[in-house]
């Protein structure tokens, strides 16, 4: 059996360790909220956009971002954290992604080129020899439309340029604060199903033509798929870390109130012990 000082010890280092995950809890809830916030107020700009498009193009387009070609090379935008302690999070991301890669190229570098944002992604992927071409990391908590502009330009423009057939993004889509499923979204080609024929054509008057006007909206609206898509991990980022903080705390409490009973125990069993000894010395006396 552990000393008293040893249970002792192992008590306060765990109420501190409570503390620090209490606290961690109430600063991702209040992420959380923010960043439900971003995410939804979002949403409008993304359903005008759709609707923009589907009135300049609809199903009769043949510009270049909205046709399918045959697939030489893939890329593929990771969306993971800066920091860990997020549950399984990361983990997930990053398990389907390569679990896609390998069933897709069977690891074979030439086909495909990863484009990852957080640093807990780039050091698994970067660790395990995977084709990284591009990598942001350092991203605020509340991160605005022009920090991910450089790498969602890049990203974008490596597909007009024919580096990239095809374009993914993966990512832990917020479904509430107890559930986020990852998912993998085709960005480029843009899908047209996202871009169905709304019947609003009559609105709108195309100068100088649709065909000019889709060269300038359609990289803008892959880009904001990709930061739509980024808002919303984030706060399946804050949702995950929230939860797990809680769990950790409550773990740390059951730990306690198991380690004050095997301390009383203890104390119990060492006060009995010198009470034996007195009463027994007492009686060696007489």
């Amino acid at each position: 059996m552990s000393s008293l000082r040893e249970i002792k010890t192992r008590i306060t280092s765990t109420q501190k360790t409570s503390q620090i995950t209490k606290a961690m809890h109430m600063v991702s809830n209040s992420k959380l909220r923010r960043a439900e916030e971003n995410a939804k107020s979002f949403y409008p700009y993304m359903d005008k956009m759709q609707e923009t498009i589907s009135a300049i193009g609809g199903n009769e387009s043949s510009h270049p971002m909205l046709v399918k070609r045959p697939v030489k090379k893939t890329g593929y935008l990771v969306v993971t954290s800066d920091k860990g302690l997020a549950g399984p999070y990361n983990a997930s991301v990053l398990k389907n992604v390569t679990n896609i890669i390998k069933e897709r190229h069977n690891n074979d570098a030439s086909q495909y080129g990863i484009l990852v944002i957080g640093r807990v992604g780039r050091d698994f992927l970067k660790a395990r020899g995977y084709n990284i071409i591009n990598e942001m990391v350092g991203l605020p908590e509340q991160p605005s439309f022009k920090a991910i502009n450089a790498l969602t330009k890049n990203a974008v423009e490596r597909y007009e340029t024919g580096e990239f057939d095809e374009l993914y993004l993966h990512f832990s889509h917020f479904i509430s604060v107890l559930e986020q499923e990852v998912q993998e979204r085709r960005i480029l080609p843009v899908s047209q199903n996202d871009i169905q024929a709304t019947g609003a054509t009559a609105m709108y008057e195309f100068e100088p033509d649709k065909e000019a006007i889709l060269d300038v909206i359609l990289p803008q609206y892959a880009e904001s798929l990709i930061y739509g898509a980024l808002l919303d991990a984030k706060a399946s980022e804050h949702a995950s870390r929230m939860t797990a903080m809680k769990n950790a705390t409550d773990n740390a409490k059951e730990l306690i109130d198991d380690l004050s009973l095997q301390y009383n125990r203890a104390r119990q069993a060492a006060i009995t012990q010198q009470i034996t000894e007195i009463v027994g010395g007492a009686a060696a006396l007489e």
